[in-house]
């Protein structure tokens, strides 16, 4: 593992403003002893330098959302997954920026800006996409700066960004770790989650993260795989990206994999309860924290009030979950309707997918979001022309089952690299 001061040189370095851009604020190099031994010396993780998105309470740090509106905001105390954090012995060695509240200011606006942050640059090539909202804390590792960063994810904030940078990322199922501390989109979909460069440190920052550790995970048998592949709008994708995703199913498949065809659409009513949950949970988490600003009510006069610096990519979503639903309450009839498709969506997908260990997605979607569903992406050793490594996400009903399946088959494919 990369030792503390050679993370925070490095996070000065590759990842300030002059680099990646993907780093919102470090430890101070002269308070290092101080903050390692605010962890346990013989967890899990001893030792092992971690950095954390910005919308999650860090002690000492201002947690922003990436948003000058609350640079005020400092946290005198850990969100509850930062104290796991601590406990199992990772040193948080400061905080990651993100697109703007966790990409829920517009839609116009790019992956990876914020108004306090700039432009975070993509790993590998400064052409590419960075994606997700976990922006930061992706690039971050996949740059090498840390080995483990923490996200969140609502729809994709943790799995694209790892997707489009070549490294691992896991969203837990909905509900497993605190949302404590935590700067909120949705109460229903919000969840906190891990990111590595494989799958083995992927799942033991995770479990580091809860509460209770997670059992031990150990890789499913080829044979035993059981796979479904998700075709909803497979054929979006490049050339390139079909035909890895091609090679990779006729791979499992001669290795033993028994696997059909499912197709799980995209869930329109994700946007809905991102609409409708913003402004109670944001209001609820700004109501304990030291943000001068308490209601959303008062953001948005504050962007519209400063154009030149809030408002570049517009105020879309902030605009919508104020002037589009009824003062915070979750009482409207659009909402209301979204929570029932999704309790039914639950009951389908749940069914559809409940003998299988993970569901391969091979086109956009969001019904695992919809529907609360553990997620990782999973990458490998291959890269592709632009030179970032291969990625595939996989969800599933059954974590535990989602994880063996997940390390299986990056040890199969890293073992044969011909594929």
């Amino acid at each position: 593992m990369i030792p503390i001061c050679e993370a925070l040189e490095n996070a000065a370095r590759i990842g300030g403003k002059t680099g990646l851009n993907c780093i919102a604020g470090l430890i101070d190099t002269n308070d290092v002893d101080r903050i390692v031994a605010k962890s346990s010396p013989a967890g899990p993780l001893a030792g092992v330098p971690v950095l954390v998105k910005d919308n999650i309470d860090v002690e000492g740090f201002p947690t922003t959302a990436g948003s000058l509106v609350l640079e005020d905001n400092f946290s005198v105390n850990d969100a509850r997954v930062i104290r796991n954090l601590r406990r199992n012995g990772a040193v948080i060695i400061g905080k990651t920026n993100l697109t703007e509240f966790a990409n829920y200011v517009s839609p116009l606006m790019p992956c990876g800006y914020s108004s306090r942050g700039g432009q975070v640059i993509h790993a590998v090539n400064k052409e590419l996409n960075p994606l997700g909202s976990s922006t930061g804390s992706a690039v971050a590792v996949a740059a090498g700066i840390v080995p483990m960063a923490v996200g969140t994810d609502t729809c994709h904030s943790i799995t694209a960004c790892a997707w489009g940078n070549g490294i691992c990322g896991l969203k837990p199922p909905a509900g497993v770790l605190s949302q404590e501390g935590i700067l909120p989109i949705s109460r229903t979909l919000d969840s906190a989650g891990a990111m590595a460069m494989n799958m083995t440190d992927t799942l033991r920052l995770y479990s580091a993260m809860r509460d209770e550790p997670l059992p031990e995970i150990r890789p499913k048998t080829p044979a035993d795989l059981r796979i479904a592949v998700n075709v909803f709008q497979a054929d979006v994708n490049d050339d390139e990206k079909k035909t890895f995703l091609d090679e990779l199913i006729r791979f499992l498949k001669a290795k033993g994999a028994r696997m059909r065809e499912v197709n799980e659409p995209f869930a329109p009513q994700v946007a809905t309860i991102m609409k409708w949950e913003f402004r109670p949970s944001l209001e609820e988490y700004l109501k304990k924290s030291a943000a001068s600003l308490k209601t959303l009510e008062e953001i948005v006069a504050y962007y519209e009030a400063n154009p030149e610096t809030m408002m570049k990519y517009g105020d879309g979503f902030l605009r919508g979950a104020l002037d589009e639903t009824v003062d915070g309450s979750l009482t409207g009839t659009e909402y209301l309707e979204a929570m029932e498709a999704r309790k039914k969506a639950i009951r389908e997908i749940q069914g559809e997918i409940s003998e299988y260990d993970a569901v391969l997605m091979t086109g956009p979607t969001s019904i695992m979001h919809f529907c609360g569903l553990p997620t990782v992406t999973v990458a490998f050793d291959r890269k592709d022309t632009n030179g970032v490594r291969q990625t595939v996400i996989l969800y599933g009903k059954d974590e535990c089952r989602l994880y063996a399946a997940a390390l299986a088959i990056e040890e199969l494919v890293n073992r044969h690299t011909s594929l």
